[in-house]
């Protein structure tokens, strides 16, 4: 094994009191807990305050708050010391759009002459907008809110609005000179200068209450104020997704790529950082330009992944090499082993009765993306369809721009998977099938001109040599994509949530053991396998929980049903509608499942911490959904009524649901923690790198961000690893995640032993036959003589009431021999057909490593 072949990744999340240093003194807890590599969330400049370090300033300096240059050097000698490695997340499709940032300031100020304006992706035929007014301009100004100031920490005069000071263009100095009494100048500004002394405060203060002359100077200016709601419409910069606060680069460029990677790859090129993962590959102009060129940069021992989600029956595109994902199609496939296929459906069916509503997925999926596209991306859309306007009217076709934009709407509803991939080679094959399913669920519904649709068609497949409405087409597809299914669906579609989850495919995947094997088996390129990041919805044990539901339907809708009636007290009224409304309550009673503590202290206090963390999971439930309240316009009444029937939920004076909702969930409780080991196990022994998020090591029922971005208690964390040295019999309970702990830490001591094995084995699946064979999955992984024998338990809560486990017998083909238990050290013997027991024991998940082969 190289010395970075990878073993493991711990991902950790740098900010809120995470900084170099303590991250370092953690080298030796991860070391014992078989980590190889560290997987660090972006560590470079950010903006003040930033809690995930996404909204970079400067990618080529380490953010002073984590101990900058010193500290990293330090981190670096703590991982090398200890043998592991440091993979970063980078940021290259955007950087914050804030004045904090250098580049973004330089371009506000000098608009097209600055250096780094072709660093952003800015539409340069208008003024740059900035929507950061609370209100329209004209507004803010007749309010008194923009004032002309003296920005003296830069040198320059500003439009000042709050505490933000944005520098005027040099070329408007002399406009305000002219206001001045007397003739004078600033110095560097156009060649002219005044005095720096009170004497300017004065005469600035008195410009800033002629609203006409403001007014004059702002349309002066390379930039125009502009109010945060109208960036769904009218907008001059690409953004992330929604986020009009972080703005786009164009690293396709070259010179803009080594800009922004001058010190990533100097890292990479010293060795003291090992991989990278590249956050929104989607959202590049040219992902796989982009990924070969850096490629080149990089050891071919070393790690580059993408954070990519794979629609069903997608890949990555086979240009891109040796490059993997960071795993989310993994949770996908572990929701189709875990979650009962009936029982999905049978959820379905009950949550439709409680709701008094028939659910059709297509046409929600329809809704939600047509809602996103339409309102939250409308000016994405419309410059879309005023670039395939202008193409139009050069070829003399009568095809308006409205008529365009629905086609291209049609189209973009019409994707299955995130984008297409077509640089100057134009489209691959698979691409073209997407594609191809796309306009023809476009031209089917005849709700757009087909000859539009056919002409838009032409422009992405780049027949007209445009790349840049290809281009523009592709990086709005993903976003459109993300922001309906994840933001929006899964949020607002609850029948059975554990499989609301980022990568999900919402109609539903395969499930069952040999769709598991099957997936298993797949030729893909090596990267990560994640149960949980700073990302997903809920933690992996609350998911985990949630899929014992789906084995008992009946018992989770009839309890549905009482705890309604037993609330019904507590609802609230607004404009005679009663709230929550079912499908809300129904959310709130299985979320509540995921997360309800596991221990039977249900005191105030622990009722009081739990309420603080679903609250803000609640609030952002409701928005996300966009029915009756949202993120652009919050409908405070609504959000008050159903919180207030939540608070009340979970007052100890409820003391009668409280212990009936308890009660009724705690054998979902202990079936969640058999599908945790089993999760657990799949992921330390399938293809792929393990990534364990941090603190879900132990038992992670958190909440979507930012609950599952709270810090994590590591003194004792590792205490707890320190003080097991026997695994005890597993007694169907693991209420804090110490055995699954040291699970972990036993699979990746003994997968370091075996590097190759895990790395580049065969997974062969095995037969089980027998009473309870429909309740285990069992592989081996196999390199020449090396073989590892894994059995998992599914489907817990039934297995738990059935007999036959003596009658049921895995069939190790040519993998028998003598094995040595990897969770409690035992060896036993198995020949071609072995017992289940003999292997399981009293645990429900079993690593054996063969350590003699019969001949």
């Amino acid at each position: 094994m190289s010395a970075s072949a990878p073993v493991a990744t711990y991902r950790l999340q740098f900010r809120n009191g995470m900084t170099f240093d303590r991250a370092a003194a953690l080298v030796p807890y991860l070391k014992k807990l078989g980590i190889s590599h560290l997987y660090a969330s972006p560590v470079f400049a950010a903006t003040r305050g930033s809690t995930h370090g996404y909204d970079v300033i400067d990618h080529n300096v380490f953010d002073p708050d984590l101990g900058g240059d010193e500290g990293f050097e330090r981190l670096h000698a703590a991982l090398d010391a200890a043998g592991l490695k440091l993979i970063l997340d980078i940021v290259p499709n955007h950087m914050a759009a804030s004045l904090e940032n250098p580049w973004w300031r330089s371009v506000i100020e000098f608009g097209s002459d600055s250096e780094f304006a072709d660093h952003f992706d800015i539409d340069w035929s208008r003024r740059l907008t900035l929507p950061v007014l609370g209100k329209p301009f004209d507004e803010a100004l007749e309010a008194g809110e923009i004032r002309l100031a003296l920005d003296r920490a830069h040198g320059c005069l500003a439009l000042g609005y709050f505490d933000n000071l944005f520098p005027l263009n040099p070329n408007s100095y002399g406009f305000v000179a002219g206001s001045f009494p007397q003739a004078s100048s600033f110095a560097g500004k156009d060649g002219w200068q005044a005095p720096f002394d009170g004497r300017i405060d004065d005469e600035l203060e008195r410009l800033s209450q002629d609203r006409s002359f403001l007014a004059a100077l702002h349309k002066r200016q390379s930039w125009e104020l502009t109010y945060w709601k109208d960036a769904r419409k009218d907008l001059s910069y690409r953004r992330f997704f929604e986020v009009t606060g972080l703005v786009g680069l164009r690293v396709e460029d070259e010179a803009v790529f080594n800009d922004v990677h001058r010190l990533i790859l100097n890292l990479v090129r010293s060795g003291r950082v090992d991989g990278l993962r590249v956050d929104h590959v989607d959202g590049l102009a040219r992902p796989g330009e982009y990924l070969a060129r850096l490629r080149a940069q990089m050891e071919a021992g070393q790690i580059l992944l993408v954070e990519k989600i794979l629609g069903p029956g997608e890949k990555l595109p086979a240009d891109w090499g040796n490059v993997g994902t960071t795993g989310y199609e993994f949770i996908e496939t572990l929701s189709g082993l875990l979650g009962e296929t009936a029982g999905r459906e049978a959820f379905r069916s009950a949550y439709e009765a409680f709701c008094s509503k028939s659910l059709n997925l297509p046409e929600e999926i329809r809704a939600a993306k047509e809602l996103i596209l339409r309102r939250n991306f409308e000016g994405e859309l419309m410059r879309l369809a005023a670039i395939a306007s202008e193409h139009a009217a050069k070829r003399q076709l009568p095809l308006q721009r409205e008529a365009l934009a629905a086609a291209l709407a049609e189209i973009i509803i019409g994707f299955e998977v995130y984008r297409t991939y077509g640089e100057d080679e134009g489209l691959s094959c698979p691409d073209l099938a997407v594609l191809g399913n796309a306009v023809g669920s476009a031209l089917a519904r005849e709700e757009a001109e087909p000859q539009a649709i056919k002409f838009v068609t032409s422009l992405i497949h780049g027949e007209h040599e445009d790349r840049v409405f290809r281009a523009r087409f592709q990086q709005l597809t993903g976003p459109v994509m993300a922001k309906a299914i994840e933001d929006t669906l899964f949020y607002r579609v609850n029948p059975f949530i554990a499989l609301n989850e980022v990568g999900a495919d919402p109609l539903g995947s395969e499930g069952g053991v040999d769709a598991f094997h099957a997936a298993m088996m797949e030729e893909r390129p090596l990267g990560l396998l994640a149960t949980g990041t700073h990302d997903t919805k809920r933690g992996e044990d609350a998911r985990a929980r949630l899929y014992a539901l789906a084995e008992a339907p009946d018992i989770f809708s009839e309890a549905v049903s009482r705890w309604s009636r037993m609330n019904s007290s507590l609802r609230g009224d607004l404009g005679g509608h009663s709230l929550p409304e079912p499908d809300v309550e129904w959310l709130i009673y299985q979320a509540l499942v995921g997360v309800w503590p596991s221990d039977e202290d249900l005191s105030g206090s622990v009722l009081s911490t739990l309420s603080e963390r679903f609250f803000p999971y609640l609030e952002k439930a409701l928005r996300e959904a966009k029915l009756r309240t949202d993120w652009l316009e919050e409908n405070p009444e609504y959000e008050a009524a159903v919180k207030s029937f939540a608070t009340r939920l979970l007052s100890m004076d409820n003391q009668a649901f409280i212990e009936d909702f308890a009660a009724t969930i705690r054998t979902f409780i202990a079936a969640g923690h058999i599908n945790s080991l089993s999760q657990t196990m799949a992921k330390l022994t399938a293809p792929g790198i393990p990534d364990i998020y941090q603190g879900s090591e132990v038992l992670d029922l958190s909440l979507v961000d930012p609950d599952n971005r709270r810090p994590i208690d590591f003194a004792t964390l590792e205490a707890w690893l320190d003080e097991t040295t026997d695994l005890p019999d597993f007694n169907g309970s693991d209420t804090d995640g110490r055995i699954k702990q040291q699970m972990i830490a036993r699979v990746l001591n003994a997968r370091a032993q075996h590097p190759e094995l895990f790395l580049a084995g065969d997974y062969v699946p095995l037969s089980i036959s027998g009473p309870l064979a429909s309740y285990h999955a069992a592989y081996l992984r196999v390199l020449g003589g090396q073989v590892a024998l894994i059995v998992l338990t599914r489907l817990p809560l039934t297995r738990a009431v059935l007999s036959g486990v003596s009658d049921t017998v895995i069939d190790l083909g040519e993998g028998s021999g003598v094995f040595r238990h990897v969770l409690t050290g035992k060896s036993f013997h198995a020949e071609r057909k072995v017992p289940l027991q003999a292997v399981l024991g009293n645990l429900p998940v079993a690593m054996a490593v063969r350590i003699e082969r019969d001949d």
